[in-house]
This record gives structure tokens, sequence and C-alpha cells, in this order.
């Protein structure tokens, strides 16, 4: 199987557990404001890739990975082209490499349903904690994510809840609140990361005539940060 990857971080640290070979995939069907990648868009960009020719390129960073290392695939949204990504992480298993979905979450097809069953970990985006933001900020209703996270759940996936801290919009006791409900609701989830939003993918849109949703939003400081990590 064949698809098309913008690019590849051989020793990521910062896409799921351990160090890790990370596949960013070509193509995402959202449009979320706070996107760091709007390069990864268009789904006829980037280059054609094969998966298991993909896979043996990541067992040469094998030694690196540890014990909680691996590969993962993210974008983009990597659901837009789930048949390629499942044959990617189905050649990664049978050598010996642990994968990790990064995901919106947005999709949920027979496809992507083959893919999960070759995923050890899933990195769930949960950007804001209503329906009316993410039709405003992500272009998707929030049950989208939900029906989702109820998939993984039901198949017993260990999930990780993520979610970009945007100052003015989800940096709230209500979005906290949120995400605390989700992590007791399900049992998948066994962990929630909070990460700050940052402005140095400006240039990106700058270079590609783009105008940045979020160009006006502050990066949210240390305090901030810690604060919302303690209500959790």
């Amino acid at each position: 199987m064949k698809g098309r990857i913008h690019s590849i971080q051989t020793l990521g640290t910062l896409d799921g557990p351990g160090v890790r070979f990370v596949v960013f995939t070509q193509g995402c069907n959202l449009r979320c404001g706070c996107c760091h990648n709007p390069d990864t868009w268009d789904g006829a960009a980037g280059k054609e890739a094969d998966a298991v020719e993909l896979a043996e390129k990541a067992t040469r960073y094998r030694t690196y990975f540890g014990k909680e290392g691996g590969v993962t695939a993210s974008g983009g949204e990597p659901l837009l082209q789930a048949a390629f990504v499942a044959d990617f992480f189905k050649a990664c298993r049978e050598r010996g490499m642990n994968t990790c979905l990064d995901t919106s979450g947005s999709l949920l097809s027979e496809e992507v349903k083959v893919l999960l069953s070759h995923t050890d970990r899933v990195l769930l985006d949960i950007k804001y904690p209503t329906d009316a933001q993410y039709r405003a900020f992500v272009g998707c209703s929030i049950e989208r994510p939900l029906a989702f996270l109820a998939y993984l759940n039901e198949k017993g996936i260990p999930t990780t809840l993520r979610q970009v801290t945007v100052p003015g919009l989800n940096d709230t006791a209500e979005s906290m609140a949120f995400l605390a409900t989700l992590r007791g609701q399900f049992a998948c989830v066994d962990g929630v990361e909070l990460l700050p939003f940052k402005k140095i993918c400006q240039t990106k849109y700058d270079n590609m005539g783009l105008r940045f949703p979020f160009a006006d939003r502050d990066t949210p400081d240390a305090a901030c940060m810690a604060r919302l990590r303690e209500m959790l």
C-alpha cells in the first residue's frame, strides 16, 4: 500500500511514549484555528511512500526506542489514509515495534477500525469542551471525537487525551472538568496532556499567503499551565 506523507522525524520525543519514529501524513479534513501544520492540509501534496519500505526504514532506529518508544503516525490527519497507515502499522508490529496514532478522532469508518486493530496507543486531541467551539474553531461536531473515544474504550486501546491550551478559549475550569470527566468515564484513558499554544507556525502561514486565525492569541505562561494541570 502506498500513501502520501509530508515528512518524517526520526527521533521524536513529543509524539507518544519514549523516542519515536514519527511519520507526518499528508492531508487533513479539518481547519483548526491553532493548527501548526497548514502545509499538511493538501492531500495531493507531499511525497509518495510505500508502507512496508517505511517500516523497514523505521527499524534502523529501533535501538533508540528503548522499552517505551516506537513509531507514531501523525499529520495532517492519518485517518484520511487509514488503509495505508494500517499497512504501515502492521508491518511495524511484525518487526517488533510499538505503534501510536496521533489523531483528531473525527472519522470512524471500517478502514479506520482496521487501522485501530493494529494500533497500540492513541493520542486523541480533545480540543474544546463545547460543540459550539468545535464547530467554530475545528470544523466538525464534538460528537465525532467522542464517538471515536467510545470505540477506543470498547476495544480497550490505551489512550492519552491531549489538549492545546489556547488562552481565552479552553484555559478554563470548564475545560479541565470536561477532560477530567472523560478520564473518569472511559477506562481506556490513562493520561491527559496539556500542551501550550504557540505561534512558531506564523511563518508557514505567511509563506503560504494564509491568515493565521489565532495570530492574536497569546502563548499561555508557565503559571497558567501549572494552574490548569493542578485542576486536572
